[in-house]
């Protein structure tokens, strides 16, 4: 089975890393080994989505089956798009390069309504009939999860099934069931449906149908095997299911480069806007001791020097400020910072503050969500305002110089008065920040509130467009100040979300037609276009406003109701009830039941370690610095080739980095509040250029064989990247920077000219302008950089370069220059540093 030419393409598209799929701790298993090939899709661009946990843990739960192969693709952004139209390429895997269509199963993640346009884009690119009704024997079975699939109407045909809830709970499930069905003698697709029909959580669209009543009212008719309705599927206890011990370091800047560690699931704070608060429950917290596990494990396994410690609220893990303090504690030796990315005001203690102090001074947010109490009260967010004030006096008291405050327009209820509240809230802040320090900053982020399916607000009216201009452009008027900044999400955005957020199955054609206009990457502020989805809405002769104007009629039959998520409506009605009368409904965790219906108290129930006393033992040694820092260092010399030159240098370095923590070699850092490995490179190589021999100098807080660094750093090592040598070096050299530089070319495309050789051999000088660091412009004279070339055939030439008032002379300014390449050209050509002669 032939693998995908990426060769040819990688080099013609901005950020080639991103498609390699060499990445550390990536799988890659023999196709014809296995019975079951799963791709897992993630639409949007790879930066974002190696940053999601899911993709990972599916990754290692698939993987760790013998016959089982899973492999991830995810959108690919537009200028690899347009190649892969132009050459008439098929989307492909990124372990195996592998075209989509040839995987038995394609599984979607989908986190966010907007991507749903990525979705259609990547079954287009993979040759795959977009409706679940027009596949055939040899179409793969495309499946799809997240909390997006809480409603999954909207794109509902699309799909041959669903997964409802928490994927770790059906996926082996499904899988196995696939297997049995693939040992029938004539498989049939309708017989796997059935199979999977039967699993809890798994939702088969084409089991239902929706239908018209004779008030105009659309519905959902039918049975899935004997059910009318669909259970979420749910992890009951999180410490059954491991978290993933060698997660996959992205390339690139993800946008979470971190090691992300889930110590809880759920949320019962009962937030009336927050969908996730509901989908996910009841609270489920992973053992103290066994997120230390993992963290020590996934931390030698990745070598990541930071960590991110995940929940929908943090702060409201019941062992939090004693798992801080263990974490923290080792790793104050191995230069560890600790985030935690979801905080609320009322959790956050003067010692967790401290300990958090102790880790990173960034930015400290706060989501506030609406300025006033009242409208607190309505949206059951169950702080106030000295929760608030508190929280922001001892973050400035502490050396925050950064508060970041987050709030929405549109909640129901809004009023005048409600949108002045944030104001007055947000100048109290600013008042207090002055007191503290002068230095104090204040974001202020604003969003427009859009109602979600099985949520207490799931009936209600989204506000209009015209409605959230005029109140974000008043918030921002009265907000002006040098000390403030504003930012909004555009609102445009949110209408549009909405609309997928609550729509139903007339919306499955309409996103095709979206698609066929253009629409692409809709979350991003510079692809999302308004006017051409009114446009795609306006010829489908549908109203937005249908969706976004909610329901008026509580007990009218919502897209979604066939989806049980686990929360009665009934209680989801009294909720909205009390959020009417402003009335609190107080977080369940500690104490009595709020009768939302999830738990059975059997089965399933709410799962802290808050009565456990002290979780650890106080069993770690002292962490004494060490002696003389600075006599210890090293000079690492490797070779980059193959498709390893396509790793950026920034991504080289934090491969080297990450290396050298996995291989545990004492590297020393610098000091200061941000410490950084002391570690430098003799060449910034060019992203695409390969090389036989590169340097890199190592400072070490102790001495080691200088063959031992290079087996070690070895191991750490794959794909393109090899340790070749190590010696002692000493500061009073000189720099290894040779100040002559051998090169290899050989040209894909073009050719090298002799008459054009000839021509430069005969002028005096040729100059060329390039910038300096300073972005200034400087003229360089090629004739004395380039010392010798020769060509050796048409397509491949050797030449030495020398350095022009220290400045370095790359193949690519010969190449343009002499030879007239044009960039795709000189993009394409392998071009080979050669291995200096002493080194």
């Amino acid at each position: 089975m032939s693998e995908f030419p990426i060769q040819d393409i990688l080099p013609l598209v901005q950020k080639p890393s991103r498609y390699l799929g060499v990445e550390t701790n990536r799988i890659k298993k023999r196709w014809d080994a296995v019975k079951l090939h799963v791709a897992l899709a993630f639409p949007d661009i790879y930066e974002i989505g190696t940053s999601h946990f899911g993709i990972q843990i599916l990754y290692s739960m698939l993987n760790a089956e013998n016959d089982i192969l899973a492999e991830r693709v995810f959108a690919p952004a537009i200028d690899m798009e347009a190649l892969l139209r132009e050459k008439q390429l098929p989307l492909f895997s990124l372990e195996s390069q592998l075209p989509l269509k040839q995987f038995d199963i394609i599984g979607f993640s989908l986190l966010y309504e907007l991507n749903y346009t990525n979705m259609v884009n990547m079954l287009d690119l993979s040759g795959i009939p977009f409706y679940s009704h027009g596949r055939g024997e040899n179409d793969p079975f495309v499946i799809a999860g997240g909390p997006c699939m809480c409603n999954p109407e909207p794109v509902a045909e699309f799909f041959d099934a669903v997964v409802v809830g928490d994927g770790e709970a059906v996926i082996l499930q499904m899988t196995e069931a696939w297997k049995r069905w693939r040992t029938d003698n004539h498989p049939d697709r309708q017989r796997l449906l059935q199979s999977w029909s039967q699993i809890k959580g798994v939702y088969i669209p084409s089991h239902f149908e929706e239908t018209t009543d004779n008030l105009g009212k659309r519905r959902l008719i039918g049975q899935q095997g004997g059910r009318r309705y669909i259970e979420r599927a749910v992890m009951t206890n999180l410490d059954d299911i491991n978290p993933p011990p060698s997660p996959i370091i992205p390339f690139g800047r993800p946008v979470h480069d971190r090691l992300r560690m889930e110590i809880a699931r759920g949320c019962t704070r009962g937030c009336r806007f927050c969908q996730a608060g509901m989908i996910y429950r009841p609270v489920r917290e992973r053992h103290p001791r066994n997120v230390v596990s993992a963290v020590e494990k996934s931390l030698a396994q990745t070598g990541y020097e930071d960590l991110s410690l995940l929940s929908l609220s943090t702060g409201d893990y019941s062992c939090i400020a004693p798992l801080m303090k263990e974490i923290m504690g080792f790793g104050e030796s191995d230069h560890v910072a600790i985030s935690l990315p979801s905080l609320r005001a009322g959790s956050l203690t003067p010692e967790l503050m401290e300990l958090i102090k102790k880790v990173r001074k960034t930015g400290f947010t706060i989501a506030p969500e609406a300025g006033s109490q009242r409208l607190r009260d309505v949206i059951n967010k169950n702080i106030d305002d000295r929760d608030i004030i508190e929280t922001v006096e001892n973050a400035f008291s502490l050396g925050w110089k950064l508060i970041k405050l987050y709030f929405m327009i549109g909640l129901p209820t809004e009023t005048q008065n409600d949108i002045q509240a944030i104001v007055d809230l947000v100048r109290r802040i600013q008042d207090i920040s002055k007191q503290k320090t002068r230095r104090a900053k204040l974001n202020v982020s604003v969003a427009t509130f859009v109602p979600k399916p099985h949520t207490p607000f799931q009936w209600e009216t989204q506000i209009t467009l015209e409605e959230a201009w005029q109140r974000l452009h008043w918030l921002k008027d009265q907000l002006s100040a040098s000390d403030i900044q504003v930012k909004w999400q555009d609102p445009r955005v949110s209408v549009v979300e909405g609309v997928w957020a609550r729509g139903d199955r007339r919306l499955n054609q309409l996103l095709i037609d979206a698609w066929r206009s253009g629409c692409r990457f809709d979350g991003w502020t510079e692809y999302f276009n308004y006017e051409r989805w009114m446009t795609v809405f306006k010829k489908a002769n549908i109203d937005p406003r249908i969706y976004s104007d909610g329901y008026t009629d509580i007990n009218e039959n919502l897209p979604w109701d066939h989806i049980r998520i686990g929360v009665d409506r009934q209680f989801l009605e009294k909720e909205r009830e009390q959020a009417k009368h402003g009335n609190i409904t107080l977080d369940c965790r500690h104490g009595n039941c709020s009768g939302c219906g999830v738990c059975d108290f059997k089965t399933l129930k709410p799962i802290s370690f808050h009565q456990i006393g002290q979780p650890f033992e106080d069993h770690r040694p002292t962490v004494n610095p060490p002696l003389d820092q600075s006599r210890y260092r090293y000079k690492v010399t490797f070779s980059k080739m193959g498709l390893a030159r396509y790793i950026s240098h920034l991504e080289m370095i934090k491969l080297f980095i990450r290396s050298l923590r996995r291989a545990m070699i004492p590297v020393q850092y610098s000091g200061g509040f941000h410490p950084m490995p002391k570690i430098s490179f003799m060449d910034t190589l060019p992203t695409g250029m390969q090389s036989e021999a590169e340097q890199m100098i190592l400072c070490m807080t102790e001495a080691m064989d200088p063959e031992e660094i290079r087996v070690r750093l070895g191991r750490q090592m794959k794909d393109g990247i090899d340790i070749i040598g190590c010696s002692i070096h000493d500061r009073k050299e000189q720099s290894d920077l040779r100040k002559r530089l051998d090169y290899d070319l050989e040209l894909n495309d073009g050719f090298f000219s002799q008459n054009q050789l000839e021509w430069f051999l005969g002028q005096d000088r040729v100059d060329v302008q390039r910038l300096n660091k300073k972005g200034k412009p400087v003229q360089i004279d090629l004739k004395a950089a380039l010392k010798h070339i020769e060509i050796i055939d048409r397509q491949k030439a050797r030449m030495t370069l020398e350095m022009v008032d220290n400045r370095i002379v790359r193949p690519a300014h010969i190449m343009r220059h002499i030879f007239k390449l044009n960039d795709p050209q000189i993009n394409t050509a392998i071009i080979t540093k050669r291995k200096a002669e002493h080194v």
